[in-house]
């Protein structure tokens, strides 16, 4: 249980920090951008918008299910790329991703 709620005290910060560098957007894409099949809607949506309005919702869900964790969430690596223009400000949030990576790697490893 208690790895459960160091993955949501995580995701919470993920969005404290979206927020505080300015990259959480007040209006959801569109259903058609919502809906692409390429990973992290690359084709469709900047990094931060697939963490505010895919990743988190989504993660939320299995949270609250309790289970049905994916192996492998591994977004830390498309998050230092996606947000290297951030320059020394990306720390704090490749730092969360990475703990979220391992929060869900301890979580799906369990089954």
């Amino acid at each position: 249980m208690q790895q459960w709620h160091g993955l949501a005290d995580a995701l919470l910060e993920l969005e404290q920090e979206l927020r505080a560098l300015e990259l959480w957007a007040a209006l959801p894409p569109s259903p058609a951008a919502l809906a692409s099949r390429e990973p992290f809607c690359v084709d469709t949506l900047p990094f931060e918008g697939w963490l505010q309005w895919i990743f988190i919702p989504r993660m939320g869900q299995i949270i609250e299910a309790g289970g049905g964790m994916p192996a492998g969430c591994n977004i830390r690596p498309m998050g230092e790329e996606a947000f290297a223009h951030l320059g020394s400000h990306a720390a704090g949030l490749v730092a969360i991703l990475g703990r979220i990576d391992h929060a869900a790697g301890q979580l799906a490893s369990r089954g």
